[in-house]
């Protein structure tokens, strides 16, 4: 990948980063609706998006370009580098902030459940998404790119995504002073 190609990229990088977000919130509200029998405000930040599940589609897009073209090869490495990252993720929160923001020993449909931090729902359930992400998702972004006036399609990727950036930074600031 050249730094032309990447330069290009960012746009379309900031798209998935927001819209990663928000899905993942969507995704956490349906199934804690699901699990516990009631609407929970879920993830860390004032707006409707978690910044784990928008890095997990950069993480995503990142290691399956090589194999972009392989629908097999995409679910397995969004699957797996997916389960790392929410293992590591949960883990490095308990063990340096004394956090823990989710608990798989605690929710319905756990099988796999390692120290509460992944199970097999949530990593299948990512992988899946990668597939959607890398084939459905990234293809009707490019198009949108490609049909829309160049200011539009900036303003698009880079208003919610900065205001995704704005907010985590806000939730960690106020939820500091706390």
């Amino acid at each position: 990948m050249n730094k032309d190609y990447l330069k290009q990229r960012i746009p379309l990088l900031a798209m998935i980063f927001w819209f990663g977000g928000v899905f993942g919130f969507i995704y956490e509200e349906i199934f804690y609706r699901f699990d516990l029998g009631e609407w929970v405000k879920r993830g860390t930040t004032f707006g409707p998006w978690i910044p784990i599940y928008a890095f997990g589609g950069l993480l995503i897009l990142a290691i399956t370009f090589k194999v972009k073209k392989n629908p097999f090869l995409v679910f397995l490495l969004a699957t797996v580098a997916s389960g790392v990252l929410e293992y590591a993720t949960g883990w490095a929160l308990l063990q340096f902030f004394n956090t823990r923001l989710w608990d798989y020993n605690n929710e319905i449909l756990n099988w796999g459940n390692i120290n509460g931090f992944i199970c097999l729902r949530s990593i299948l359930f990512f992988g899946v998404s990668g597939v959607f992400l890398r084939f459905i998702l990234v293809p009707i972004f490019e198009k949108l790119e490609k049909k829309l006036p160049k200011k539009l399609w900036l303003c698009l990727c880079f208003v919610p995504a900065a205001a995704f950036v704005i907010d985590i930074i806000a939730s960690l600031i106020f939820k500091a002073v706390k």
